[in-house]
């Protein structure tokens, strides 16, 4: 045989077995179920199967013609902003045929050590990057401009059959949670008179999560710092369900996991003590997000994107088309839009190519706008 019929037959043979591997990839997303998963991972299954086939017929080697398709977008991170991520992705994908974005869910913490060791071009991110992520890329030679995108209401969710807990304290969160509850604090009836001397049952996000960080720090007071004894997960789909199949279940996850699911979770109000930004027990929605009220659980989240990367057209393109059609695609998967001056500030920050954090040394009080104005 020719040294050519050879190569025909070997592309060909990985033509059919990448044709079996999009049968598999198809009849996957037939068995999607979850209403927040299947409109935005739609897109990655459309994406992972084209690729496939691309990749089989062409014989994986990248083309040296100046029409060569462009290099596929890396992104990874928090599980918190991968809907808008991928919302967003989708909708880039459409407005740019042969565009090739991938979004992955590693927790933000996950991310950030992609991202510090040069595998992914965005890092999506549900808290701002820490000092000793900072250093790993610094050491790595990253830089990077780090985005606010949106907000999110970190929400409490209880299962809808519980009907003795519509609201909790920071400080009974705290009791509940702080890591000196391990072991001690296991029952509904140690944190408040009157409830049920029933097991408490705990889910909570993964330590590689940004929203850990983030609950932690709010809540308990320092940054990672939490009892162990509770079904963790990045996935939160995966806490929506322990939750909705549990009586005496208590969880927390992003508020966009809540509406998408509010037929089988019930949320908690949170009083904060402080009645100066609004008094007593207030639930978390795009109107106290928004108005400052529902605290201390309401934070921006991030997109980071490398310095470097930016020098590729499709990197510049795909951030541009973050910002400015972003806003709709927010909502639409369930967090709240900046303000359109905080968007604007946004977009000076990204056109100059600003690379320092906004979360240093005197920014824990500053609001969004005046963090993005220093």
């Amino acid at each position: 045989m020719s040294e050519r019929a050879t190569c025909v037959k070997g592309c060909l043979t990985s033509c059919l077995h990448a044709r079996n591997r999009l049968e598999i990839l198809v009849g996957y997303r037939r068995h999607m179920t979850n209403p927040l998963t299947r409109r935005v991972r739609s897109a990655g299954i459309a994406l992972a199967a084209g690729s496939l086939l691309f990749t089989a017929c062409a014989g994986g080697a990248p083309s040296s013609t100046p029409d060569a398709r462009p290099q596929v977008i890396r992104i990874d991170g928090s599980s918190t902003v991968y809907p808008i991520t991928e919302a967003v992705a989708e909708e880039f994908q459409k407005a740019n045929p042969g565009a090739r974005v991938t979004v992955g869910v590693s927790g933000t913490g996950g991310g950030f050590t992609k991202f510090c060791a040069a595998e992914t071009d965005i890092s999506d991110a549900s808290r701002p990057i820490r000092a000793t992520e900072i250093e790993a890329c610094a050491r790595a030679g990253i830089e990077y401009v780090e985005l606010p995108i949106a907000y999110d209401g970190l929400s409490v969710v209880v299962n809808p059959k519980n009907t003795w807990a519509p609201s909790m304290t920071v400080a009974e969160l705290k009791k509940l949670w702080e890591p000196e509850a391990q072991g001690r604090i296991t029952r509904w009836s140690q944190i408040r008179a009157g409830w049920p001397d029933e097991e408490i049952h705990l889910f909570g996000a993964g330590a590689d999560s940004g929203t850990f960080d983030y609950f932690t720090e709010a809540i308990v007071g320092k940054e990672d710092a939490s009892r162990g004894d509770f079904t963790s997960s990045e996935d939160d789909n995966v806490l929506v369900q322990g939750v909705a199949g549990d009586r005496y279940a208590l969880g927390f996850f992003g508020y966009a996991y809540y509406e998408e699911n509010q037929d089988k979770l019930a949320l908690v109000a949170i009083d904060d003590g402080d009645d100066s930004n609004g008094a007593g027990a207030i639930h978390p929605s795009p109107d106290t997000v928004t108005n400052g009220t529902y605290r201390p659980l309401s934070r921006p989240i991030f997109i980071y994107v490398a310095l470097g990367a930016l020098e590729r057209a499709e990197i510049r393109d795909f951030v541009t088309f973050y910002l400015d059609r972003g806003a709709p695609l927010v909502r639409e998967v369930g967090y709240v839009a900046l303000h359109d001056r905080e968007r604007e500030l946004v977009r000076q920050r990204f056109t100059a190519r600003t690379t320092r954090t906004m979360y240093g040394e005197g920014a824990a009080t500053m609001t969004l706008e005046e963090r993005l104005s220093r």
